[in-house]
């Protein structure tokens, strides 16, 4: 089985995801709890087990690049928040965190191809479960890319435009795999700073925003639900 066969499945899974975030925009505080919870389930179901099950490196060195990962995007976080202050127009202030969000997650599912690439040069088998996995979290990669762009004052363009990237990223990522071969522990790394950048995503940025102005306890409820949904999916697929 070709692993470009997967490609169609994540790109309706990722775009469907990102058009439900847009219709329900009027309740976006609720999206984007669930959001929050999807993207720190992300990190702690699936990136970081991949990570620190990878080969030779002990946990304590993999836990290094998981806060690399976070200081990184704090960092650029800072530095983006910097160049929008004193901006007249609103979304002058939030269009470098909007397309930093966004970039985190397309950049991820670039490696979740890759993932899939890589699992089927080990294994059919192994490759078609991570697959599942892959797309079945597509879903809430979606709803978060959507989110992100919209949260911090991106327009309904800006939002299609980092949806449809973050739809053909997995593709990218896939075709990658058929000229380049990464050594596993570079890959592990790789893995551990996403997960540190998805951590401060979600809990710095996602979870404060979704309780903004709004009843914490249904925002709660969808972010436990979020991380729960995707805790559920890798323990079956697992």
């Amino acid at each position: 089985m070709s692993p470009l066969l997967i490609a169609p499945a994540a790109f309706a899974a990722t775009m469907f995801g990102g058009l439900v975030a847009l219709r329900l925009k009027d309740r976006l505080h609720l999206i984007l709890g669930f959001s929050a919870g999807a993207v720190v389930g992300v990190a702690f179901f699936d990136l970081l087990p991949e990570a620190l099950h990878g080969p030779a490196d002990p946990p304590i060195e993999g836990m290094l690049y998981v806060a690399g990962g976070f200081l990184i995007y704090l960092l650029l976080d800072r530095v983006s928040q910097l160049h929008g202050h004193g901006a007249e127009d609103g979304h002058a202030h939030g269009a470098p965190r909007s397309a930093m969000g966004a970039l985190v997650l397309v950049l991820h599912s670039v490696f979740d191809g890759l993932a899939i690439g890589f699992g089927f040069q080990a294994s059919a088998a192994i490759g078609l479960a991570l697959a599942i996995a892959v797309v079945t979290h597509d879903f809430s990669d979606g709803i978060n890319t959507m989110n992100v762009v919209l949260k911090n004052g991106g327009q309904r363009r800006d939002g299609l435009r980092w949806l449809l990237a973050d739809a053909v990223a997995p593709a990218i990522g896939i075709a990658a795999t058929f000229v380049v071969h990464l050594p596993p522990q570079t890959f592990s790394h790789v893995l551990a700073v996403f997960a540190g950048l998805f951590l401060y995503l979600g809990a710095s940025d996602l979870v404060p925003e979704s309780q903004h102005a709004h009843p914490k306890l249904l925002t709660t409820v969808m972010t436990v639900l979020g991380a729960a949904l995707i805790y559920v999916a890798n323990a079956v697929l697992a």
